[in-house]
């Protein structure tokens, strides 16, 4: 059984970047396909990328397309998150969370099973 652990969030300029990472402990990384979710100010939770458990597959969600990049050192037991170009609209609490020997084909809340407790982001004018 996983447990995940986010850091790397805070805040930052419109046009900066973050890099968020997760931790993954219990079970080699490499078990479980990987994604990052977010929850902007009042609105329900939403995939951001997913990357299959090794690397072959990722998604993207249209909003971050060309922006944000996820990415996963499966030595290290560690996924991550490289945003760039950030917008105030990207605001939110950012969550990992993993589906253990999962195909990673799409980002759909409901079959993630394992997450962490999310890191705050912010990004101002």
């Amino acid at each position: 059984q996983a447990q995940l652990v986010e850091s790397g969030g805070g805040s930052v300029q419109a046009g900066g970047s973050l890099k968020l990472s997760c931790v993954v402990s219990g079970e080699p990384a490499s078990t479980y396909c990987m994604a990052w979710f977010r929850q902007l100010d009042g609105k329900s939770r939403e995939g951001v990328a997913s990357i299959s458990r090794f690397s072959t597959r990722k998604l993207y969600a249209d909003s971050v397309k060309g922006r944000f990049t996820i990415d996963r050192q499966n030595a290290k037991n560690t996924l991550y998150l490289q945003m760039n170009f950030l917008e105030p609209k990207d605001t939110g609490v950012y969550y990992c969370a993993a589906i253990r020997l999962g195909d990673c084909k799409d980002l759909e809340l409901n079959k993630y099973t394992y997450w962490g407790q999310g890191t705050q982001v912010t990004v101002s004018l």
